[in-house]
């Protein structure tokens, strides 16, 4: 970060703080809590996930963090994305591979437009948890009676129909989610070893929405150089031999979630031969929302635990002191790749929210990575009552964040996407012209709208064409 007065290249190991335990959370306020009606069952469940084997690496995360380092001096860039909630019903090969597919495409356009490495990070494999503005939620039942029943939250914690028994918080999902989270990864590291890279070179994507989109033809023809050039470079790189083509077709691949259910959190951290920290391995970076970052909250006392990287969602009513108490508490040591700094601003907002903020963090010296989130801001309500986001607003939101980090002299490390590989209809315009009128179509999030294959690739070209510019 800049600004900082300690040597950027120098190692510092973070420790656990005194005290500090996986379950000492529970001595804390719990915002978004769940009520889990029987005590008993919980516990059992707990148990069994504590006695289960990780789902992801300590030297995973440490790799994470050396590359989370490297965003934070601007040697390279963050691309996280995937689904708003993840369902379990979603454990399919082809939804999986499509998401897979999307983040390598959107990446490959990135590195062209930035000229630097990108860190794929996706939204998945523990996805499965939401927070809701209302604890509850008013609806009629089968037969007509009106009811007031807890929200859904997600897989990880109830169930989606709205009925009394579906919407009670069920224990054994925290397995279920465990074990659809396991199927995940393991798909995952088949396909990012096996080549699965190799198979999606840029003359092979569709990008046929691009010939009837409203575009100047300017920026279509763009696009279209944009696409040969890295058809071409790959080609290129392949031409040079065995080495080459195997290290363009095994890719790293690092998973994040919202780490929101703390019972299933704290169930999987633990020590590892040879380190001396607590690892949360669920996942590679968990991220604290917008919702549960209090400064004397449970969340907040328990990623202040643990060695992964953190994320922290950061919203225009932030304020600069209060994030720069959260930064000491979650990294006292100021340690490299340790904080990320996700800013959800709201296009309306961002221009008057962002520089203050900026200002603040790199005048503490603090070291955080920026990584700017355009869809948390930006939703709004159709005529109808679906929640929709603007292709527009997003990209707006994005050009916002990368004039304000010019000007503060800070490093925008990456973006953050909410974004599908299937062919949705959650989110209006963009290339392919979807308008409210077209939500219908296939609207089919379990919780907010997402960016479809199209507009999220469109989205990384125009990304891609405002770091060329720079």
């Amino acid at each position: 970060m800049t600004g900082s007065k300690r040597d950027a290249t120098a190692p510092t190991i973070s420790t656990t703080p005194r005290g500090w335990h996986p379950d000492s959370w529970r001595d804390h306020p719990v915002a978004q809590g769940i009520n889990y009606p029987d005590p008993a069952k919980l516990a059992a469940a707990v148990e069994t996930l504590r006695n289960m084997p990780p789902l992801v690496t300590s030297w995973e995360i440490e790799r994470l963090k050396k590359h989370l380092a490297d965003a934070q001096e601007g040697r390279r860039f963050i691309l996280q994305g995937g689904d708003c909630a993840e369902t379990l019903a979603d454990t399919r090969p082809r939804v999986i591979s499509a998401k897979l597919k999307i983040l390598m495409q959107m990446s490959l356009v990135l590195v062209h437009g930035s000229m630097k490495p990108v860190v794929r990070i996706g939204r998945i494999a523990g996805q499965y948890a939401k927070p809701r503005s209302q604890p509850t939620e008013r609806g009629k039942l089968a037969d007509g009676r009106e009811v007031e029943l807890p929200n859904y939250f997600g897989d990880l914690v109830n169930r989606a129909e709205f009925t009394p028994e579906a919407r009670a918080a069920d224990p054994q999902l925290l397995l279920a989610g465990y074990q659809h989270a396991a199927l995940t990864l393991n798909f995952v590291r088949s396909l990012t070893e096996g080549g699965f890279a190799d198979l999606h070179h840029p003359e092979q994507w569709d990008l046929a929405f691009f010939e009837n989109a409203v575009l100047p033809g300017t920026l279509r023809e763009e696009y279209q150089r944009t696409s040969r050039q890295l058809s071409e470079a790959l080609r290129f790189m392949e031409a040079l031999g065995e080495k080459t083509i195997d290290d363009l077709t095994r890719v790293e691949f690092y998973t994040s979630h919202e780490g929101l259910n703390l019972e299933y959190e704290s169930a999987q951290t633990r020590t590892v031969p040879r380190r001396d920290q607590w690892y949360d391995l669920t996942t590679h970076l968990p991220w604290i929302g917008e919702r549960t970052r209090q400064l004397d909250g449970a969340h907040v006392e328990f990623f202040r635990g643990i060695a992964n990287p953190v994320g922290v969602k950061i919203s225009a009513s932030a304020k600069p002191d209060e994030v720069l108490r959260l930064i000491e508490m979650l990294s006292p040591d100021d340690e490299p790749g340790k904080i990320v700094l996700i800013t959800r601003m709201g296009v309306r907002r961002a221009a008057d929210a962002l520089p203050g903020l900026l200002s603040a963090i790199k005048a503490s010296g603090r070291r955080v990575l920026w990584i700017c989130d355009p869809m948390h801001g930006n939703t709004q309500t159709t005529s109808s009552g679906r929640k929709t986001r603007d292709f527009g607003d997003i990209l707006r939101e994005i050009e916002i964040t990368m004039d304000a980090h010019a000007a503060a002299g800070t490093v925008m490390g990456g973006v953050h996407f909410e974004l599908t590989g299937e062919d949705v209809t959650e989110c209006v315009g963009g290339a392919a012209g979807i308008t409210e009128g077209d939500l219908e179509m296939n609207y089919a999030t379990a919780c907010d709208p997402r960016l479809n294959y199209r507009q999220a690739l469109e989205m990384a070209f125009s990304i891609a064409r405002k770091l060329r510019n720079r």
